[in-house]
């Protein structure tokens, strides 16, 4: 699996608050899209897992705002895998407009399956160096 990954995204107007700033919920929602598609650029799919019964769910989640995003901001996030134990993958997130630092988050995930019992992290989510 990939370690790091760079995607773009634009900021829409619904999901701006009545300040004309992305609403802090977003950015959580960004920080999936760019787990989503760093696992997608490795070969994984989430919907494959999820039919195979491996379910990837959020058990800690964390943002640090540095600066706003705005409407029609055009944004660069890095999504970047810092840490996999048996149980669980560790995400870090860098939400950018050009090179200005607007966020960073920090997601933990858990596999379980369809029960709820924790499962050990598969191989497919070991990185590479």
């Amino acid at each position: 699996m990939l370690r790091e990954q760079e995607i773009e995204l634009r900021v829409r107007y619904q999901e701006t608050d009545p300040m004309g700033f992305l609403h802090h919920a977003c950015y959580f929602t960004y920080f999936e899209i760019g787990r989503t598609e760093l696992l997608r650029a490795s070969g994984g799919n989430y919907r494959q897992m999820e039919a195979e019964g491996m379910l990837v769910v959020v058990v800690r989640a964390e943002c640090r705002f540095h600066r706003p995003a705005r409407y029609d901001d055009i944004l660069r996030l890095r999504t970047t895998v810092v840490r996999v134990t048996p149980a669980k993958i560790e995400h870090e997130y860098r939400l950018f407009r050009q090179d200005e630092l607007l966020a960073v988050g920090n997601v933990t995930l858990a596999v379980i399956d369809r029960e709820g019992k924790v499962q050990r992290v598969p191989e497919q989510f070991q990185t590479e160096e």
